[in-house]
This record gives C-alpha cells, sequence and structure tokens, in this order.
C-alpha cells in the first residue's frame, strides 16, 4: 500500500531551509509514501465571518487535506511559536466548527533552524495546536535540525552521514505511524 502524505512548509520564504529540509525528508523516506505539499501562501486571514461562505483557497486546502492520509508539518520558529502563515492554515483547516480536516489525521512535526533546538518552542507550540485539533502525532522521535546548508544538495541527498541516519530513522518512524493509526482509525 503506498499511503498519500500532505506537508507543510511553515515558511514562505523563496530561500526557506526548511523547504530544503522538506525534500532532503522526502528524499531519505520509504518508498511507500508519496508526497504532496499543501501550499498555504495564498491563504487569506482566517475569520469566522468566511464560515458560511469558504472562499476557494480555504476550501481548496481543506480539499488538499483530505486527500491525503498523514501530514508532515515542516516548520521554522518565529518569535517562539509558529509562523503566522502556518497557524493561519491551521485555523482554515480546522473550521468551520464540527468540519476539523485534522480531526484523527496522523501527523508529524519536525524542523530546521541555524541552531540545534531552534525549534523546539515551535515544535510544542505546534503539538498543543495539533493537539486540540485532535490530529494523532507521531510524539517520538522528535528531531530538531542544525541546519548547514553545505551538507544538503538539489536532489535531496545529504552529504552528512549522522544527518542522512537520523533523517532516515525519523521517516521509517513517520511511516509506521501511519500505519499504526490507520489500522485503528482508517481515513473515510
Amino acid at each position: 500500500m503506498t499511503y498519500q502524505v500532505g506537508y507543510f512548509v511553515g515558511s514562505l520564504s523563496s530561500t526557506s531551509i526548511n523547504r530544503t529540509l522538506s525534500q532532503a525528508l522526502i528524499h531519505h523516506a520509504p518508498d511507500d509514501l508519496e508526497f504532496t505539499e499543501i501550499p498555504i501562501r495564498d491563504l487569506p486571514l482566517y475569520s469566522p465571518d468566511f464560515d458560511a461562505d469558504y472562499p476557494a483557497e480555504g476550501t481548496a486546502l481543506k480539499e488538499a487535506i483530505a486527500s491525503t492520509d498523514a501530514v508532515l508539518f515542516v516548520t521554522p520558529e518565529y518569535n517562539r511559536s509558529i509562523p503566522g502563515a502556518l497557524k493561519n492554515a491551521i485555523d482554515w483547516a480546522s473550521r468551520p466548527w464540527g468540519q476539523n480536516s485534522f480531526d484523527h489525521l496522523p501527523a508529524a512535526v519536525i524542523g530546521a533552524s541555524p541552531s540545534g533546538i531552534g525549534t523546539a518552542v515551535a515544535q510544542q507550540s505546534l503539538r498543543a495546536v495539533l493537539a486540540f485539533c485532535n490530529a494523532r502525532q507521531m510524539t517520538a522521535p522528535e528531531a530538531y535540525i542544525n541546519f548547514n546548508p553545505e551538507v544538503y544538495a538539489e536532489d535531496g541527498t545529504v552529504s552528512d552521514p549522522e544527518l542522512e541516519q537520523i533523517l532516515t530513522a525519523y521517516m521509517q518512524e513517520f511511516r509506521d505511524h501511519i500505519e499504526r493509526v490507520l489500522t485503528v482509525l482508517p481515513r473515510g
């Protein structure tokens, strides 16, 4: 069986190190995971005023999540929390009340920064939001990637054997997490 994984890159930056990390994660993932980025750039700011008549961008986001078996969040840390654009996307996907796209969805969180644990607080913040959304989170292993641009190639390979082992093990655990969750809570 092949699992469809939607992934969110929390940064909107054209030079995002977390986008680079996402490509390395995809490269090191098991072959039975297929990835599609779920874009968040064009979402308007969420307001409950939209709940009665969702705009096309919000509907497209919810449809993209519905077409996945799991979601992967690859995010930086902004001011000791998650980027506003990512929180906005989660708000859109979890509304209107009773139509939460993350309910029982397998999810994992990872991030990169120039420092060793720079995304630790953002990941904890994101985990709290996903817990409220009833996502089935992979709680271990946690991974806070110290980003060194010299080790990443454009094709997703990394030249650091220790990092390669971390990414491969993380993605294998994510794959196993997806299977465990979907065995108990099959999607629609």
